[in-house]
C-alpha cells in the first residue's frame, strides 16, 4: 500500500497534463493551456513513465505521439479528474459561500468609480469575500492575470478572448481632447482631432492603454502625436495640460477644473468631433478550472448585473453609453 501510495504521488500531478496531451498532441499547447512552462509538463511526464514503466509519449516531428501506455490511460486519468473537479466544486459550494478572497487587477482609472460600483453589489450579498487589489497599467494588469496573480482583470481595451482567457466589454465611453484655460479651443464645443496635429500631446507611458488608444487615435487622423511628456496617471496629464504644456486625449472627468481665479491653472475637455473617439472597457479573467468559486461569482455577477450598474452610472454622469445598446 506504501509503494502504491509512492506510486500515486509521483503520478498525480500528471493526469492533467495527460488529458491535455492527449486532445493537442503537442507539449508547448499543453503548457499553455494548463499556465504552466513546458520544462514543467516534460519533467512531470518524465516522472510519470517512470511510474508506469514505459515511456507515455514519443516525439514526431513538432509534436508528439502517444504509446499505447498513454493511450489507456488517459481516459481512466480523465474519469478521475471529472470525480475530483466534483468534490473540488461541492467542497467549494460549502465552504465558499460566505467566504474566499478574490484577487482583482485594475487599471488607475477604474478605481474611483467602477470597481468601487462591482464590489459594493458584490459585497451585499457575500459580506465575508475579502478583495486583493492591485491597480497598474494595462500591461501590468494582463501580466498579473496570466501568471496567475489575478483572478481578474478590469482593463481598457480588453484584449480578444482566446483559449487561455476570456473576455467581454462591459461598457464604452467617449474620449475628449483635454486643453488648458489659455488654449483657443478652451470652452470649444467640439473639433476635429487633425486640427491640433501640430501641437504638442501629453500622454500615458508605452504600457498604459490609453497610449495606444492615443496613438490609433492620432493615426486615424492623419497624423502621428509629437510627445512632449509622458506620465503613469491621468491626473498628472491633466496637470501638465492645465500648466499649457501641450494637449491630452483622456475619458472624461465627472468634475471639470475650469479656469481658476487670478491666472491658476485649469483646463477643459473639448469634444473630438472626429474621428469617432471612445474606449472599450472590459473584463478579463483565465479560463481555468481552478478558478475560486468566488471568483466565478464576482465574474458573473460582473457580466450581468454589473454591467448593468456600469451603464447606469455611465448614463447618469453623461460620460458613455451601455455597450449593448451602443449598437
Amino acid at each position: 500500500m506504501d509503494n502504491d501510495n509512492h506510486d500515486l504521488a509521483k503520478l498525480l500531478p500528471a493526469l492533467p497534463m495527460l488529458v491535455e496531451l492527449g486532445a493537442s498532441r503537442h507539449v508547448t499547447a499543453t503548457a499553455e493551456a494548463l499556465g504552466i512552462p513546458q520544462s514543467t509538463v516534460s519533467r512531470t511526464l518524465a516522472r510519470a513513465a517512470e511510474v508506469v514503466g514505459t515511456p507515455l509519449v514519443l516525439r514526431k516531428g513538432r509534436g508528439v505521439e502517444l504509446t499505447p501506455a498513454a493511450l489507456a490511460l488517459i481516459p481512466r486519468a480523465a474519469e478521475a479528474l471529472e470525480a475530483i473537479r466534483e468534490g473540488l466544486a461541492q467542497a467549494r459550494e460549502e465552504s465558499g459561500q460566505q467566504f474566499g478572497r478574490i484577487q482583482v487587477a485594475f487599471q488607475h482609472t477604474f478605481g474611483e468609480v467602477a470597481l468601487p460600483i462591482l464590489i459594493r453589489a458584490f459585497a451585499q450579498n457575500h459580506p465575508g469575500v475579502t478583495f486583493d487589489l492591485q491597480q497598474g497599467s494595462r500591461a501590468f494588469c494582463l501580466d498579473l492575470l496570466a501568471t496567475g496573480s489575478a483572478d481578474l482583470a478590469l482593463v481598457a481595451p480588453p484584449p480578444a478572448p482566446s483559449r487561455t482567457i476570456g473576455s467581454e466589454v462591459l461598457y464604452s465611453e467617449p474620449l475628449k481632447l483635454v486643453v488648458s484655460s489659455g488654449h483657443q479651443l478652451f470652452g470649444s464645443s467640439g473639433v476635429r482631432l487633425d486640427a491640433v496635429r501640430d501641437e504638442p500631446f501629453i500622454m500615458l507611458e508605452p504600457g498604459y492603454g490609453m497610449h495606444s488608444i492615443v496613438e490609433s487615435l492620432c493615426q486615424r487622423a492623419g497624423f502621428r502625436p509629437r510627445v512632449a511628456f509622458q506620465g503613469q496617471d491621468l491626473h498628472t496629464v491633466r496637470g501638465l495640460v492645465s500648466a499649457g504644456l501641450g494637449i491630452a486625449v483622456a475619458p472624461p472627468e465627472k468634475f471639470v477644473a475650469q479656469a481658476a481665479p487670478g491666472g491658476g491653472l485649469g483646463w477643459c475637455e473639448v469634444e473630438i468631433i472626429w474621428p469617432s473617439a471612445h474606449r472599450d472597457v472590459g473584463l478579463v479573467w483565465r479560463n481555468r478550472a481552478d478558478t475560486s468559486a468566488q471568483a466565478t461569482r464576482f465574474r458573473d455577477m460582473v457580466l450581468g448585473e454589473g454591467r448593468d450598474l456600469l451603464g447606469a452610472s455611465q448614463s447618469s454622469t453623461g460620460l458613455g453609453r451601455d455597450q449593448r445598446s451602443a449598437g
